[in-house]
């Protein structure tokens, strides 16, 4: 699953539980995992 697909997902309103039913090969521990490695990314690209 691209990463951009969690995000669209997520921007256009929808909560993490309805992107894991509409994506039942993710597991929430992977979805969690690449939503903090992107906070991790931007908080260091603006620190």
């Amino acid at each position: 699953m691209p990463f951009k697909n969690l995000i669209d997902y997520l921007e256009g309103g929808h909560s993490l539980g309805e992107f894991l039913r509409q994506f039942p090969t993710v597991s929430r521990e992977h979805a969690i995992q690449a939503l903090e490695e992107a906070k991790e990314s931007l908080l260091a690209r603006i620190a």
